[in-house]
């Protein structure tokens, strides 16, 4: 049986482990085949999204994001460049006209990329960057941006080290296997899986 990015539940006998892209209702989050999220309701875990200020949540195919993980969007920021910060123009009965996004602070849109580990109770502030393959420490508080294969944990969370070389790391992102059909990416998972890595190293030196 091939593998269905459709699938809801894609571990047979399990409801707590699901493919994030078939369960999204919010076209302001878009989400890549094979992404999961180690719970349900994967949009309850995106806060304070609001349509107003135009801002995504993008995520990348084949990321792994556990139970508690949440995302807080640019809706959570208030205006700080004048006397309070209380937000009157969304509480019901009160006479403020909306503030501008150039009077908020929108940090834009929040972009996760492939193949990236997002460890429990991690929390990633608006508009952050996070590059393909990077892991996410257990209840990090992500508020800049992150790279490529590279380990951030902490509060707020800051580099530990990169996964692999400058060279590995090179190979890895001219390959995108993410980006290479299902049955391509059956034929690399032996090497994907691979922890000899210099000859992972040696064999995508002749795939490139």
């Amino acid at each position: 049986m091939s593998p269905n990015p459709d699938t809801i539940f894609p571990v047979t006998g399990c409801k707590t482990v699901t493919y994030v892209r078939p369960t999204i209702n919010n076209p302001n989050i878009i989400v890549g085949d094979f992404t999961y999220f180690s719970d349900t309701d994967f949009e309850k875990h995106v806060l304070h999204h609001y349509d107003f200020n135009g801002d995504r949540l993008i995520i990348g195919k084949f990321c792994q994001i556990a139970a508690g993980v949440t995302f807080i969007m640019n809706g959570a920021n208030h205006q700080m460049n004048s006397a309070t910060t209380y937000p009157f123009y969304i509480m019901t009965g009160w006479a403020q006209t909306p503030p501008t996004n150039e009077d908020l602070p929108i940090k834009g849109d929040t972009v996760i990329g492939n193949d990236v580990w997002i460890g429990q109770n991690a929390t990633l502030l608006p508009g952050v960057h996070v590059g393909d393959g990077a892991i996410i420490g257990l209840g990090s508080i992500v508020s800049r941006d992150v790279e490529p294969y590279t380990i951030v944990a902490g509060n707020p969370a800051k580099p530990i080290r990169k996964r692999f070389d400058s060279e590995m790391i090179e190979l890895l992102l001219r390959l995108q296997w993410w980006n290479k059909d299902i049955s391509e990416i059956q034929q690399l998972i032996p090497l994907l899986t691979n922890s000899n890595l210099e000859y992972v190293k040696t064999i995508l030196k002749k795939l490139s």
